[in-house]
C-alpha cells in the first residue's frame, strides 16, 4: 500500500547501440554509443535491440533496465535484459 505523498521509482527501458571507434592518437579502438532509445515496456526495447543487432554499421546493441529516482533524479545500476554483438563490458557501464 503506497502511503499519500508517496513517490515510486521511474522505471526506463532502453535500448542502446554501438558503433566500433577507430583507433585514436592514444591507439586504443573501441566502442561508442550510437543510438539510444527509451520504450514503455522491456519487449518493445528487446525487441528493438534485436533489429539494430542486424544493421551492418551496428557493432552491437544491449536493451535494458534502469530505476530513476524521481525526488534526485539518481539513476540505479542497468539490469540487463539483452546483449548482442560487441558490446562494452558491465563493468564499463
Amino acid at each position: 500500500m503506497m502511503v499519500s505523498g508517496e513517490k515510486t521509482e521511474k522505471v526506463h527501458y532502453i535500448c542502446q547501440t554501438y558503433v566500433e571507434k577507430k583507433a585514436g592518437k592514444d591507439g586504443q579502438a573501441g566502442l561508442k554509443i550510437a543510438k539510444q532509445f527509451e520504450y514503455s515496456t522491456a519487449s518493445e526495447a528487446q525487441s528493438r535491440a534485436e533489429r539494430e543487432a542486424l544493421s551492418e554499421e551496428c557493432a552491437g546493441a544491449d536493451a535494458y533496465i534502469v530505476s530513476e529516482d524521481p525526488d534526485s533524479g539518481e539513476v540505479g545500476a542497468p539490469d540487463f535484459l539483452l546483449r548482442l554483438g560487441n558490446v562494452p563490458k558491465i563493468e564499463d557501464f
